[in-house]
């Protein structure tokens, strides 16, 4: 029989489990639990949901909470594009591909600041889990293979609606069948540990109505086994990132929804959770001034405008780097000019973008012009040294070799010579967190001891150490899912605690 969540021998427990004891570095153990259940998993993004799957078919309980009223996180809003070395998609196109390059490029693009044992499972799990999205969970993936800024190859599957939200429904649906609810408006105030410092629980704000942090009522829920912190990174948490990185304080835009601020990360702190890359937050060097958030202008600019036409420097009518380098390269070197680019494209590229091009039109997010000379004099852009430059990356479609900049020239790219002409202004906006805690390969959770805190994983972007200095676009959502799943393993292996 279960009273308030627990089983009778729990309730019967009485004091000696619930006696109030405290740890100097963790909470008071509370008078009741209201809630219970093997595995509890905080957060509801691509991580959270993949370990809630992977705990209830390893046949645990789990109990999965989001402290926003809808579910799914920045996951929800994402691109859609997951990266996999060695896939299917790539053998049928004729690319060469493998786990060590993915791994490579990581790397590279990390500067080596990456925990090489976390990367090289992302790299050799990747093409596996897309496979499993694919066969377990039912997702559509069009049939185009994309090459993302500092990847070597195209590697990139892309979701058939271009939105993380065609994984995450189909996660949600896989949930319901496996009876698992994610119960929403749940805020994590604390992690309960007592005795040998093992986290038995959370405290949360049941009814928490975002961002009013008092409101909600308290609750507490045991996880016999382990807690799962899946809540994704702080990219719109003003004050935590600009107390890792000054320069990116209110003026500076953001990707994410407003709920990715840094509360759970601070909590798993305050138990002694070891802080890794902080300072180190990647803005997106394919935003749009003109549009708030995400938005749809980065479709444009990395698709077509950054893969098959040219950035420019409005001032000198000049390309100024290789616009698919990685996302810190490109970034730095946007904001080093001082002054918003303008991305360019033609009518034969723009059609690969043809199922956003009236949204971006009617928005004013990309504009159309008759004539190159037309979009110089709609951007101060001196003309003569514009027209230079389209004429001389026009030599370099023609030879398939970027002899300026070094960039990969597309096999299908034409030159930049049909009108009519299309734009986009370009500046980046604060994308990705790579900081967070450390964990090991089992996604247990380090503290400051370099010991694994008993009964705590953690998977995705609260995680640090991944992605080193700067993530790969599509890294991101591949690393989430295998974090997430090897999280959800591993905690419901875990020994129940009385």
């Amino acid at each position: 029989m279960m009273t308030g969540g627990l089983t009778k021998e729990e309730e019967s427990a009485g004091s000696s489990l619930f006696s109030g004891l405290k740890d100097e570095n963790a909470t008071d153990i509370p008078i009741k639990w209201d809630e219970v259940a093997d595995v509890v998993i905080i957060g509801s993004g691509f991580a959270g949901l993949a370990a809630a799957i992977e705990a209830k078919r390893a046949g645990s309980s789990v109990i999965v909470i989001e402290k926003r009223k809808v579910r799914g996180g920045n996951s929800m809003i994402s691109g859609g594009v997951v990266a996999a070395a060695g896939s299917p998609l790539q053998k049928r196109k004729g690319v060469k591909d493998s786990p060590e390059l993915l791994l490579h490029d990581m790397l590279k693009a990390g500067l080596y600041l990456n925990y090489p044992d976390l990367v090289r499972i992302v790299a050799e799990k990747s093409n596996e889990t897309v496979q499993w999205t694919i066969n377990y969970l039912g997702v559509k993936y069009d049939d185009t293979l994309t090459q993302w800024g500092g990847h070597s190859v195209p590697r990139s599957y892309t979701t058939y609606n271009k939105s993380g939200a065609a994984i995450i429904h189909r996660q949600l649906a896989k949930l319901k069948n496996l009876g698992v609810e994610v119960k929403t408006k749940r805020l994590l105030t604390k992690f309960i540990r007592y005795n040998d410092d093992r986290v038995k629980g959370i405290e949360i704000r049941d009814g928490y109505m975002f961002p009013n942090e008092n409101s909600g009522t308290v609750r507490h829920i045991k996880a016999r086994k382990a807690v799962v912190l899946t809540t994704g990174g702080f990219g719109n948490d003003v004050l935590f990132r600009t107390t890792q990185d000054p320069r990116l304080n209110e003026d500076t835009d953001s990707t994410n929804q407003p709920g990715a601020t840094a509360e759970a990360l601070i909590e798993a702190m305050n138990i002694g959770a070891m802080p890794v890359h902080l300072s180190l937050i990647q803005l997106g060097p394919w935003a749009c001034p003109d549009e708030k958030g995400f938005g749809i202008g980065p479709w444009f600019a990395q698709t077509v405008a950054f893969q098959y036409g040219v950035l420019i420097n409005p001032k000198t009518g000049k390309r100024f780097m290789n616009e698919m380098s990685d996302r810190k390269i490109r970034t730095d070197t946007i904001i080093e000019t001082g002054h918003i680019c303008i991305g360019i494209a033609d009518a034969i590229s723009a059609k690969i973008r043809s199922d956003f091009m009236p949204r971006l039109l009617k928005r004013g997010i990309v504009k159309k012009f008759e004539t190159l000379e037309d979009l110089a004099n709609s951007y101060g852009i001196p003309f003569g040294a514009l027209k230079e430059t389209i004429d001389e990356y026009n030599s370099y479609i023609l030879d398939r070799e970027d002899k300026e900049f070094g960039k990969y020239i597309p096999k299908d790219a034409e030159k930049l010579t049909h009108a009519p002409f299309y734009a986009i202004r370009v500046w980046p906006k604060v994308h990705h967190t790579m900081g967070g805690v450390q964990i090991n390969t089992k996604a247990q959770v380090i503290g400051l001891d370099h010991r694994p805190i008993k009964g705590l994983y953690a998977a995705g972007e609260v995680v640090g150490g991944v992605h080193g200095a700067c993530r790969l676009g599509s890294c991101a959502i591949v690393d989430c899912l295998i974090f997430g799943r090897i999280a959800g393993k591993h905690a419901a292996i875990e020994p129940k605690i009385p």
